[in-house]
């Protein structure tokens, strides 16, 4: 059974660690705190849950799933995750993060960053346009008028193929924006961010998103 290693444990990674584990999944969830603060977390998911530090969620993973701040980015360990992929949920909040020149004059992108900072993973952007409580409550099967769609996109596409897995997985549609450089166009305050939408409307919305806002 694959395992995805959480490297945090907030309001998302908390919900993807919640139907990871209702689709079959073993997690490792971790914080910046130390495992013994995941105590009721771990608790409520169940026995295919452990807590563990940062490092020991990178080596148990087979997939890890990076959810910290982006301000916290250079932190996320890089030798245990290499050659494995790693799904980036993060998101840039200036307000938050301080001012990033590159993100700011539209040279760089968030997951673009995170990919080089972990050179031998292969890195794919997933569950950063969604809100956290639609992880769990806004999944529907394969077919149904109402399914919702995410964004994908890596430079890798067993990277991207396996997000589009989970997403299906966990009971949505994907659409694959491709390389890292395209990225931005699901990035905050971009028409497809955090909003309800079907494959042919996130097609729509990553057409004409801008390329800083």
């Amino acid at each position: 059974m694959t395992t995805i290693g959480i490297i945090g444990a907030g309001n998302i990674g908390s919900q993807v660690a919640r139907k990871a584990i209702e689709s079959g999944y073993d997690v490792v969830i971790s914080n910046s705190r130390g495992p013994e603060t995941l105590a009721d977390l771990v608790a409520e998911l169940g026995p295919k849950a452990t807590a563990g530090t940062a490092v020991q969620a990178a080596e148990a993973a087979d997939v890890a799933v990076v959810t910290v701040p982006l301000k916290a980015y250079a932190d996320v360990p890089v030798e245990p995750l290499a050659g494995k992929i790693v799904i980036d949920t993060n998101n840039y909040y200036f307000e938050r993060d301080g001012h990033i020149d590159a993100l700011d004059k539209g040279e760089a992108t968030v997951t673009g960053m995170l990919q080089a900072h972990l050179p031998t993973s292969r890195v794919a952007k997933g569950f950063n346009h969604i809100m956290a409580v639609d992880i769990t409550g806004d999944a529907h099967p394969a077919g149904d008028p109402a399914r919702r769609a995410l964004a994908t996109s890596s430079d890798f596409a067993d990277a991207s193929d396996f997000v589009t897995k989970l997403y299906d997985e966990f009971g949505f549609d994907t659409v694959n924006i491709g390389p890292l450089s395209e990225s931005w166009r699901v990035e905050r305050d971009r028409p497809a961010y955090v909003i309800r939408q079907n494959t042919a409307e996130l097609e729509a919305n990553l057409a004409k998103a801008p390329r800083t806002v």
